[in-house]
């Protein structure tokens, strides 16, 4: 995906794409872009699949290599083939967590932008205040329904509408899918965790651990994807807007 040329640099405010009414301000929030955030989120997006793509592989042959076990005894497995398995686990494990918390914490930084915008673009569109944009992430259980519901609203207040003032809103589809995926990743993280923290001996159990971890990380992968057409297209959204007006040329 482009943005025109002539926009704002990243981080820079916009100019008022339409005229700003008389009288007292119906909200403090500033209209800044969000693109250069947007292509940091993407690229840090694209670190966490990477170090997926790698987690599945070591986990693949940690699966394979169990395989080699006699009769469930992990003792009769090549002993220097699992400390190489074991190396490389860790290794993606290590690359997992630095570009997960990297992307999460851009990410959060971008959805509490582009949530502000939304305040510019429809001041009374939003259920809660700025801040849960941020809070939000950082409550237990609550977690997995609040930033849903901030990035619905935003992407309402981020469409354009018709010359006649008919919100036209853009396919919710991206906002939908991404969400289904990020919650089934957490929750198949979580229970990741449970599974392969059981200190077991036997081969069964931990190849049984390692193809369980290859489908949570294949969901995280699928939740990254859908993360960055998620941020590309909101993003564009609100860079249509604010370049364009608040009305759809087409």
């Amino acid at each position: 995906m482009s943005f025109s040329p002539a926009g704002p640099p990243p981080g820079a405010q916009y100019p008022a794409p339409y005229p700003v009414p008389v009288g007292p301000p119906a909200t403090t929030a500033v209209l800044r872009s969000p693109l250069g955030l947007a292509t940091a989120v993407v690229v840090l997006l694209s670190l966490v699949i990477a170090a997926d793509v790698l987690d599945i592989v070591a986990e693949a042959g940690r699966y394979a290599l169990m395989d080699t076990a006699v009769g469930d005894v992990l003792a009769t497995v090549d002993q220097s083939a699992l400390n190489r398995s074991d190396l490389w686990i860790g290794v993606a494990a290590a690359l997992q967590f630095l570009t997960l918390v990297g992307a999460a914490v851009l990410f959060v930084i971008w959805f509490h932008r582009v949530r502000t915008n939304g305040e510019v673009f429809a001041p009374n569109g939003f259920e809660k205040g700025r801040g849960w944009a941020i809070g939000g992430w950082f409550i237990p259980i609550g977690n997995l329904w609040i930033p849903s519901r901030i990035a619905r609203e935003t992407w309402v207040a981020s469409s354009q509408t018709t010359q006649d003032g008919r919100l036209r809103p853009a396919d919710s589809g991206p906002v939908a899918y991404w969400w289904a995926a990020w919650v089934a990743s957490e929750l198949l993280s979580w229970l990741s965790v449970l599974v392969t923290n059981g200190g077991s001996q036997y081969a069964d159990d931990l190849r049984d651990a390692a193809g369980f971890a290859i489908a949570a990380d294949a969901v995280d992968l699928l939740a990254a994807v859908l993360a960055i057409l998620f941020v590309r297209k909101l993003t564009a959204m609100q860079h249509r807007k604010a370049t364009e007006g608040p009305f759809a040329l087409s």
